[in-house]
């Protein structure tokens, strides 16, 4: 279904067509269509409106989300440049998949969003507010303990965009801040900064290690038997990457014998997660159904509006992914 039609200077018919594939993909085209992009038109899928093969093989860009764009990719031709709406593209980053286009991700969106998922969950563990709320139901008065915040060390995996924002706002707070990346390079906000190469040292430290790590290849399985074993037993593990950085077995025999003392998931290597999952009844494991951060329309259009304002003048680019390295 054709949504707008953004033509030329002179009246020329659009020299670009755009698909848009998401649920809310006509939330999406109203936001384009306020933008008054130049030399565009416009069709959307939300799934239940489908537009036709023509169609896809005509439009030379696309923006959507990235399950969603690799059930289209062998039948779009005449294909450009792909925004995605998710930080996650590891679905368009597969083995055997097409490379002759330009993708490009979500950056300086999310960050914001995961701070507050994060700090949110911290402050609650060490308030004790779970404790005190189950406390409140059964009516007893019960003081606990607590750590002020210059008191508390974060170790964040991952110093990409999400993570440097994390660590500036947990800064703030008077939280120590250490960091892992594979350069070991400094990084604003951040006390220290490790590499691989010292792992142990890195997770032995943190009351709470926070992962943002992508899914590539080199990540998957990252959090581990063996890495756990490095973390402290009164350390909480924070996952905001993705899924498939942890393993999700090891992890519930780390919490089952109290290697680490907790876990906070929002995501999973099966999302849903299965009602059969042994992490639902794990001891001290929060789970989030995948919601730290959201895509809203309005951010992922700012984007691609001034990227396609790039891309019709030629430029480079903003959040080019490198579809080998899949980030």
């Amino acid at each position: 279904m054709s949504v707008s039609d953004s033509s030329g200077p002179d009246g020329a018919a659009p020299q670009n067509k755009l698909l848009i594939l998401a649920a809310d993909a006509d939330v999406y085209a109203g936001l384009i269509a306020a933008e008054k992009l130049q030399n565009l038109e416009v069709f959307t899928d939300s799934g239940t409106t489908v537009v036709s093969t023509g169609i896809i093989a005509d439009c030379n860009i696309i923006l959507g989300e990235p399950s969603l764009v690799k059930s289209v990719l062998s039948s779009a031709s005449g294909l450009q440049w792909v925004q995605s709406s998710w930080a996650g593209v590891d679905s368009l980053c597969q083995p055997g998949l097409r490379r002759d286009y330009v993708l490009t991700g979500v950056k300086d969106v999310f960050g914001p969003m995961i701070n507050e998922y994060v700090t949110a969950y911290i402050f609650a563990l060490e308030r004790g507010l779970f404790e005190m709320q189950s406390a409140q139901r059964r009516k007893k008065w019960h003081p606990l303990p607590y750590r002020q915040a210059a008191d508390i060390t974060v170790g964040i995996v991952g110093l990409g965009s999400i993570g440097q924002f994390l660590a500036a706002s947990l800064g703030k707070f008077g939280i120590r801040v250490t960091g892992l990346n594979r350069s070991g390079a400094a990084c604003a906000d951040v006390e220290q900064v490790y590499t691989l190469e010292n792992l142990a040292d890195f997770l032995a430290d943190p009351d709470y290690v926070v992962v943002t790590l992508p899914d590539t290849h080199q990540t998957r399985h990252f959090i581990n038997a063996e890495s756990l074993a490095m973390m402290k037993p009164s350390a909480v593990l924070i996952n905001v990457g993705r899924g498939s950085v942890v393993s999700e077995q090891d992890l519930v025999d780390a919490l089952q014998r109290g290697v680490i003392a907790g876990a906070v998931l929002d995501v999973f290597e099966q999302e849903p997660l299965p009602q059969s999952s042994p992490l639902w009844d794990t001891p001290n494991t929060y789970i989030t159904p995948h919601i730290a951060a959201d895509s809203f329309p309005e951010n992922i259009v700012r984007i691609f509006a001034e990227n396609y304002r790039r891309f019709i003048q030629r430029q480079p680019l903003m959040h080019v992914i490198d579809l080998e390295l899949g980030y």
